[in-house]
């Protein structure tokens, strides 16, 4: 199988594609009260390496069943009887021991490393996948075949336009007060600068309520989002709309530090969104390092200057495939859960919304039938339409 934790609720479980460490999102840590930090060898220590897979492994049980849910009913895939929130719920905690059970396969069984192995090969095969690329029409071939080989029913390919960006070349390089390159990472569909860059002073602000109030020292100017982290879903706001909120106070562009509770000087990637009737200004993310050194330098009265040049483009929607298979419930086949993934990347995606979880191998069958799509958002909308229509 490659069921998914969602990219937005779960976490960078996985390392990335160079397989350097990532850090998990602020709600899972707090959920289990403790942070766990990656070393630095790209790899985990055992120990927590186990607790990671324990976790994640009981996430994906639980959020399984729960996308059984629809405005607190189920899901059916010939509209049969709906149950009640409260019901299903109390179905879900029945399963502790089903879920153990799966655990404790994947962690010490048979299918001990498996999800590990798949991404590993995944990326190393394949590498970044960005939506549009050869190299994401390459993993979806890997998937099908990958899930055919699993024993898995109804596995397709359903045909889909997807979006088509590329980010080409880019750098940003500090000019003031004193020489230094920064890493950057152009976000999702964001626009390109101009041939020659954009050279411009920077305004460094920690909220959008800020921006507001210092809108008239925005115009002409690089805006850096220097937000605190405070949870993913909290501060993610800011790589999504930063580039609109800047642009409607007059700035050239927009550089974000990084959506992360951790940083060894690796910026975070992801989608932004442009709004109609806002003008379009090219955005990336930078590091968390060094968006506290321009806000520490702006302290102290320092002009900080910056070069930023990015080659990204959009370019007309690509077609592409959703890779769907499914599980026949050995109980209630006619009910339907679905367990979507993301197959596509923005650069180095950790890949674990493909990979986490096991091969059918597994000696346990759902008691209903289980979906499993790989997609996009735009696959997404038109898996929402199927159950609309079903």
């Amino acid at each position: 199988m490659w069921p998914c934790v969602w990219e937005g609720q779960a976490a960078d479980s996985v390392c990335c594609d160079a397989l350097r460490p990532c850090t998990w999102r602020a709600e899972i840590e707090e959920w289990r009260g403790q942070r766990t930090m990656p070393c630095l060898g790209g790899t985990f220590k055992e120990e927590n390496k186990l607790k990671k897979m324990k976790f994640l492994l009981f996430t994906f049980v639980g959020v399984v069943h729960l996308l059984s849910l629809n405005s607190g009913k189920a899901i059916y895939k010939d509209d049969a009887s709906q149950r009640t929130f409260q019901e299903i719920k109390e179905e879900i905690a029945s399963y502790g021991d089903i879920a153990k059970a799966i655990i404790d396969l994947a962690v010490y069984g048979k299918a001990q490393n498996r999800s590990y192995e798949r991404l590993a090969l995944l990326v190393d095969t394949v590498g970044p996948r960005l939506s549009g690329s050869k190299s994401l029409e390459k993993a979806i071939q890997m998937m099908y075949h990958d899930l055919q080989e699993d024993g898995l029913e109804n596995v397709h390919l359903e045909p889909v336009k997807i979006p088509h960006w590329e980010r080409g070349e880019e750098s940003a390089v500090m000019l003031e007060p004193r020489i230094h390159k920064m890493a950057i990472l152009g976000l999702g569909s964001s626009i390109g600068t101009p041939p020659e860059g954009i050279t411009a002073e920077v305004l460094v602000v920690t909220s959008f309520d800020e921006l507001q109030r210092r809108a008239s020292e925005a115009r002409g100017k690089i805006v850096v989002y220097n937000q605190p982290y405070t949870s993913y879903s909290q501060t993610v706001q800011y790589r999504v709309q930063g580039a609109v909120e800047a642009a409607k106070v007059g700035a050239l562009a927009s550089l974000i530090r990084s959506v992360a509770s951790f940083s060894i000087y690796s910026p975070h990637t992801g989608v932004q969104e442009y709004q109609d009737g806002v003008p379009e200004i090219p955005t990336a993310c930078i590091t968390v390092e060094d968006a506290e050194m321009m806000s520490r330098m702006v302290s102290r009265g320092n002009r900080v200057v910056i070069q930023l040049k990015m080659g990204a483009k959009n370019y007309p929607d690509a077609d592409s495939f959703n890779t769907v298979a499914e599980i026949i419930g050995r109980k209630y086949p006619e009910q339907l859960l679905v367990a979507p993934a993301a197959a596509a990347g923005v650069r180095l995606p950790p890949g674990g919304s493909a990979a986490l979880g096991s091969r059918r191998p597994m000696p346990l069958r759902p008691e209903r039938l289980l979906l499993e799509s790989q997609k996009g958002t735009v696959g997404a909308s038109l898996v929402r339409l199927w159950l609309e229509l079903a």
